[in-house]
């Protein structure tokens, strides 16, 4: 997969999402905060698909719904389309809203159990005033057809449909306002096997045919790898190496990134037993209180008083191949 063309859609520039952490119960008292997401930098260009990765915990989902402004940001610029999200309110910020929408996670919990099919595809319409009644039984229609489901199930309700047919009709309503940018957050994680790749099928459909962009939020490395067109990788609230996705799986310059591939398993028993596998010691440290340097010294292999000192630059260490590393020039 190429990517469509070289104009960026949406740039991200130090973007800091902190949770507070409070004490007390009348007189709530801020005594610390969560770093979910601490100074992440990228762009995505209008037609691709950047894949996220990262450990559980990380920051992967709040990084997208910060960038939707779902959350709004501690600190930071997320300028989408030429328009910075961070300074719209209200109306504004509504408008702006049709263009980029979200996949949920959970299939079962992002539907509302009370409302049939119907009204859920074409809540956006409603909510947005864009059609009238007949109309959004037009468009709804269509669009449980573009996802591969019957125009029938309308009037049925989400309980009568599988995991799989669930996360279509969340697809089906992402698309009812006719959005350029959508943030995919883990949608086929909670799927069985079987059904994730007909997911991933449609999703790449639908991209071709409406020319979407996409921030794909996943776990699954093999799978981001077929999706994607560029991949980040996230660790502990930052973004640790960045590049296109055949360059980062086939030339990781970072430890976690080397770690993390090598846990993908691959169909070779021959080239399986050969390969070298890193094993990462401990625990990932507390967002509450990361380390001091770079946040992955206390687990790197490779790591040296420096690393305590100074946080690594995220920098553009081969054309395209960005890292955040003291030390990855001994991986070039």
């Amino acid at each position: 997969m190429e990517k469509a063309n070289t104009n960026i859609l949406l740039h991200v520039e130090n973007l800091v999402k902190h949770f507070p952490i409070t004490k007390g119960i009348l007189l709530q008292k801020q005594v610390g905060a969560v770093h979910a997401v601490d100074g992440v930098s990228f762009d995505i260009y209008q037609g691709e698909t950047l894949g996220l990765v990262g450990e559980s915990g990380c920051g992967k989902s709040t990084t997208g719904r910060t960038i939707l402004q779902l959350y709004r940001p501690t600190s930071g610029t997320v300028n989408f389309d030429g328009v910075d999200l961070v300074a719209l309110k209200g109306e504004e910020l509504r408008r702006m809203r049709r263009k980029m929408q979200m996949i949920f996670q959970d299939p079962y919990a992002s539907l509302n159990p009370r409302m049939t099919v119907g009204e859920i595809v074409g809540e956006p319409l409603v909510v947005h005033r864009v059609a009238n009644q007949k109309e959004i039984q037009e468009r709804v229609s269509n669009l449980l057809e573009v996802v591969g489901l019957n125009a029938g199930f309308a009037n049925r309700y989400p309980h009568e449909f599988s995991g799989g047919q669930r996360q279509r009709i969340g697809v089906a309503r992402s698309l009812a306002l006719q959005p350029s940018f959508i943030v995919c957050d883990e949608p086929i994680s909670a799927l069985d096997v079987s059904i994730q790749a007909q997911v991933v099928n449609l999703l790449e459909d639908l991209q071709n045919q409406f020319n979407l962009t996409y921030l794909f939020i996943a776990h699954d490395l093999s799978m981001v790898r077929h999706i994607s067109d560029r991949v980040a990788v996230m660790y502990l609230g930052i973004i640790i190496e960045l590049a296109d996705r055949d360059t980062l799986y086939l030339n990781p310059l970072h430890p976690y990134t080397q770690a993390l591939l090598s846990a993908v398993p691959i169909a070779d028993p021959i080239a399986d037993s050969k390969r070298k596998r890193v094993i990462l010691q401990g625990d990932v440290p507390s967002p509450v209180n990361p380390p001091s340097g770079c946040r992955f010294r206390t687990r790197c292999p490779i790591a040296e008083s420096l690393c305590a000192e100074s946080q690594p630059e995220f920098r553009e260490l081969k054309p395209g191949h960005f890292v955040a590393c003291h030390f990855a020039e001994r991986f070039v």
